[in-house]
């Protein structure tokens, strides 16, 4: 089951058991994909790949989080459970991010692979992770652990 089929069938159900808040999150994440959808066709891609979805979802989740610390801060808390429950539901079309031991064992690993030294290798690094985890990887904590590797 593709990613859309995957919400659209979510959306169904949400809306048949009356869970406005969650068919109001899935609504959103489908309006984010068509974006990414059409803009990638202004690019001449066709469709929309597995990784640009899921790219585009880790987005969303990132923009949520910081939007939910800053209501916090603003002594704003429904606004920030809000943003938080729509972090809940956009994890659950993510793949299970990797744990620290297994992330810090890869990036050790690709480190080793390609004889990485410094900050300047950084990028062999990245692209060796991107292509063994692909859409499960989330490049920020990856970049995260490679500099601290690295650095």
């Amino acid at each position: 089951m593709t990613l859309r089929e995957s919400l659209m069938a979510d959306l169904k159900t949400a809306m048949k058991a009356g869970e406005s808040a969650r068919v109001a999150t899935i609504r959103m994440v489908t309006a984010k994909l068509k974006d990414v959808e059409i803009a990638g066709r202004a690019k001449g891609n066709e469709g929309l790949s597995e990784e640009e979805g899921m790219s585009a979802l880790r987005g969303m989740i990132k923009s949520r989080m910081e939007s939910a610390t800053l209501y916090r801060e603003a002594g704003r808390p429904e606004l920030a459970d809000k943003e938080e429950a729509e972090i809940a539901v956009i994890r659950g079309y993510l793949p299970p991010e990797l744990d620290e031991a297994t992330l810090n064992a890869a990036v050790a690993e690709a480190v080793a692979s390609t004889g990485a030294a410094s900050m300047k290798d950084m990028g062999k690094v990245m692209g060796v992770l991107k292509g063994r985890f692909g859409a499960a990887l989330d490049m920020s904590r990856a970049s995260a652990a490679v500099k601290a590797l690295l650095g």
